[in-house]
């Protein structure tokens, strides 16, 4: 499955596919949301771009993602990185270095606290279409990160990922990546970028990030699937609900039975499939919901 913009055909599909009377129970009576979380076994929270958002990491989606005078969703594609890999690892350096300025907020923390404390009476997940890692540096640690990780990197050619936290990854790179729109294209040579290290291979590396256009990880995809079709509760935090295949995690959830909370600023395309929906910035909304 690969991951694409929601586009109206698909949302006509996906409205007829599952019950409508999740609108008529749609509350936001936050006790009897604790209440149902309290009682609940296994807990799925599934996380998007307004999460992080919240720590200043920009969402690239809309009118105004873009970087330089590029269209964000553009530069996130195989075929971007085939045309012109220095700059897409301009792109990628840029993000790099502000997800590592960013620090986790009260909604990244309340996850993590919440895990620490009940994480041992119940089954805990975190899913999250972020790749910044601000989940596991607030402390998360049963987390499936469904679209990969900026400080991981993948082969081109012996495919090997590891984990790459060096600022900046390769010295073509520093102070390159702002998001000056008088800047087109990239001079930096193909051999000065990052290369893979190990003997006998020195193939391109890739930013570890699933693109527009390919697929999750079976595997990522299994574990994510499997914790949707047991969970008790799920908490659909700061997501868009307008990317697949996670758009339709939640709406699946709610139509077996579980109960769906949405957490966002502002209601989605999902948010009538749900029972219960609190609006406002996540980090106000998060704490309160998950504390005792």
């Amino acid at each position: 499955m690969c991951i694409s913009l929601i586009s109206s055909i698909r949302r006509t599909i996906l409205i007829c596919s599952f019950p409508r009377i999740m609108a008529s129970r749609q509350s936001s009576d936050m006790p009897k949301f604790k209440e149902a979380l309290k009682s609940a076994k296994e807990v799925v929270i599934l996380s998007g771009a307004g999460i992080s958002a919240e720590s200043g990491i920009p969402t690239f989606r809309g009118a105004g993602g873009f970087w330089r005078k590029y269209q964000a969703a553009n530069l996130a594609t195989p075929g971007a990185f085939r045309t012109s890999p220095s700059l897409v690892w301009e792109f990628y350096h840029y993000r790099r270095e502000v997800a590592a300025k960013a620090q986790p907020n009260p909604g990244h923390i309340a996850i993590a606290q919440y895990e620490a404390k009940y994480g041992t009476d119940k089954t805990i997940t975190v899913i999250t279409q972020n790749v910044d890692g601000l989940h596991v540096r607030a402390g998360t640690k049963n987390l499936i990160e469904l679209h990969g990780n900026l400080y991981k990197t993948r082969c081109t050619k012996c495919k090997e990922v590891l984990v790459n936290n060096d600022s900046p990854i390769c010295e073509a790179l520093e102070g390159r990546g702002a998001p000056d729109a008088t800047v087109v294209g990239s001079d930096i040579p193909v051999k000065s970028l990052p290369h893979c290290k190990k003997t006998g291979c020195g193939g391109l590396l890739r930013p570890h990030i699933v693109w527009f256009g390919e697929n999750l990880d079976p595997a990522v995809m299994d574990k994510a699937q499997a914790a949707m079709a047991t969970c008790d509760i799920c908490l659909v935090v700061g997501t868009s609900s307008v990317v697949y295949p996670a758009a339709m995690f939640a709406p699946q959830a709610a139509a077996r039975g579980a109960i769906v909370a949405e957490f966002n600023i502002e209601p989605t395309p999902a948010t009538s499939d749900f029972h219960y929906y609190f609006e406002g910035p996540c980090g106000t909304t998060l704490p309160e919901a998950l504390a005792d």
